[in-house]
């Protein structure tokens, strides 16, 4: 029996799988300066595995760590790691609705790297889409070449890393589930943070006045009272976000559902003005409009030619 695709109960999971990453985005960007990026990393990663493996244990799956793809599954684990530390950086210093508009050049990425390295054929019109859509990152950032800081660019590596992790997955998932590849993350996550811990965590490379250095720098361990319970919020919000966006593609048209991960802008939208008081301007709306827009058009493309490679797998 063929199951029947249940998208508005899709579209409302993945709505709210949305508002809930917004919402750990907003604590991020929150208590930046009173913890260490690699810390708060590994404690959120320990939280949402354990609310993991309890799931599992609930609905009496089996909890398989071992993989069919020992070179490329320690590879897309490395990716997704260091592509979403580009992204919590830049929350230090970036607004939430600018630093998830310019993740979402994530699906021009894939468009590229599914050409290079699946074969799928891309024709002129997505060709076109992802040139308006890096042209859209373009406005969002307004670089000024004279003074500019690289460090804006941090989104945006974390686009071309996820998109490198999602290709790969696209491989893996052949034969590792999904819940496997998850457990893959989280283990690695935290073998990569403690190994951090180990090189930078007594904080003696923390010689900067700048912000976003200390974050990533500063010592473990220095305000765990205040911290920490935002940091295991953040985990418990990460695993209800990754259960709703799931169950979206699980119950939903992957083709439907990836469409209104877009959402995200718009709750970042919300939660940094309300948060934050950050107001867009009137450039950041029409870049985010053309990222959209191209976006859109890339997944109408993949669809009309079933190459599904950027809605085959939810964002984070």
């Amino acid at each position: 029996m063929i199951r029947k695709d249940n998208n508005p109960k899709g579209i409302i999971l993945v709505l709210f799988g949305m508002a809930f990453f917004s919402v750990q985005d907003a604590l991020i960007k929150y208590v930046h300066q009173d913890t260490s990026l690699y810390e708060l990393y590994l404690l959120r990663t320990l939280v949402a595995a354990m609310l993991l493996l309890i799931f599992l244990l609930i609905t009496k799956k089996k909890i398989i760590l071992k993989t069919h793809y020992p070179i490329l599954t320690p590879l897309r684990v490395i990716l997704f790691f260091f592509g979403f530390s580009f992204f919590y950086i830049s929350l230090t210093f970036m607004s939430l609705a600018m630093a998830n508009a310019l993740f979402f050049s994530s699906p021009f990425f894939m468009s590229i790297l599914a050409k290079l390295f699946l074969k799928e054929k891309i024709g002129i019109r997505r060709w076109s889409a992802i040139f308006v859509g890096f042209i859209g990152v373009y406005i969002v950032l307004n670089p000024n070449f004279s003074d500019f800081n690289y460090f804006d660019l941090a989104p945006v590596a974390c686009a071309l890393c996820y998109a490198s992790s999602m290709t790969i997955t696209k491989i893996t998932s052949e034969k590792d589930n999904v819940f496997s590849q998850m457990l893959h993350l989280y283990v690695g996550a935290s073998i990569i943070s403690i190994f951090i811990f180990f090189f930078t965590g007594n904080g003696q490379f923390n010689n900067y006045s700048d912000p976003t250095m200390q974050f990533i720098l500063r010592e473990w361990f220095t305000n765990p009272s205040y911290a920490y319970p935002y940091i295991v919020v953040m985990g418990i919000v990460a695993a209800v976000s990754f259960y709703c966006v799931f169950s979206a593609y699980s119950v939903a048209s992957p083709s439907v559902v990836s469409l209104f991960e877009y959402s995200l802008i718009l709750w970042s939208m919300i939660a940094g003005y309300l948060l934050f008081q950050n107001i867009p301007t009137i450039r950041t709306f029409f870049g985010v409009a053309l990222i959209i827009g191209a976006g859109i058009y890339i997944y109408i493309r993949e669809k009309a030619r079933d190459q599904m490679i950027a809605t085959d797998t939810p964002t984070r």
